[in-house]
């Protein structure tokens, strides 16, 4: 393990812990020396990391620090990838350019050995299935969601009937084939699911709606006993 990668599994360790760790665990947590773990401790508070502790009280690492060059191991780097490649495919124009833009961002920081690993990754994203095209626009509907505004969608069920529904939108499913909307509906005062392929129009309002999406996420995972996603 190069000192950098140690470096790195170190910070990830003090991330992991909310409150003051011993060196001890923190040793054996990152497989070093207690002589090591002081040495790189020093050297990360050097770098602008603030790190509050001493030997036989514990350290804590206070939130902000990232450490420059931005390290990933090889695993996380390959799952970077292939997330950005399967949004690339999958997502809206927006949201696909966007995927592509980080990822060349996070590339122009990466050492020359890891960015070599980035661009050269073996895991690929196959043809999509066909896609029911959306019948609105995607990237409004997220910055709807983003700034919990509700909206007004124009929605017809599986047998055709069309209604209009003025709804609280907080998340979007991606599937292969189809993009759900998740909403709670004015119009039948619950959670409901709407296939953007099966909206004909949406209206965006400068309403927000009385809870937090957060709030809704919770709620509507507890109501449908899904596990947040990590």
């Amino acid at each position: 393990m190069s000192r950098s990668e140690r470096l790195f599994e170190l910070l990830q360790a003090l991330r992991r812990h909310r409150r003051p760790v011993s060196g001890k665990v923190l040793a054996e947590q990152t497989g070093i020396s207690i002589r090591t773990l002081y040495r790189d401790i020093a050297t990360l508070q050097a770098q602008g990391a603030q790190i509050e502790g001493e030997p036989g009280v514990g350290y804590v690492l206070k939130p902000g620090f990232m450490l420059p060059p931005l390290m990933f191991s090889e695993d996380e780097i390959e799952a970077l990838v292939l997330g950005s490649r399967w949004v690339a495919r999958r997502a809206d124009d927006r949201l696909g350019l966007a995927a592509r833009d980080a990822i060349a961002k996070i590339a122009a920081v990466l050492p020359p050995e890891l960015r070599e690993d980035l661009e050269s990754s073996s895991l690929l994203v196959g043809a999509r299935s066909p896609l029911a095209p959306s019948g609105v626009d995607v990237a409004a509907l997220r910055d709807a969601i983003r700034a919990e505004h509700k909206v007004s969608i124009t929605y017809a069920d599986a047998t055709g009937q069309g209604t209009s529904r003025l709804v609280w939108p907080f998340a979007l499913g991606f599937f292969d084939q189809v993009q759900v909307l998740l909403a709670w509906c004015e119009l039948r005062q619950g959670f409901r699911h709407f296939r953007l392929d099966r909206m004909s129009a949406l209206q965006l309002t400068e309403l927000r709606y009385p809870k937090r999406r957060q709030v809704l996420l919770k709620q509507w995972r507890e109501q449908e006993n899904v596990r947040p996603q990590e």
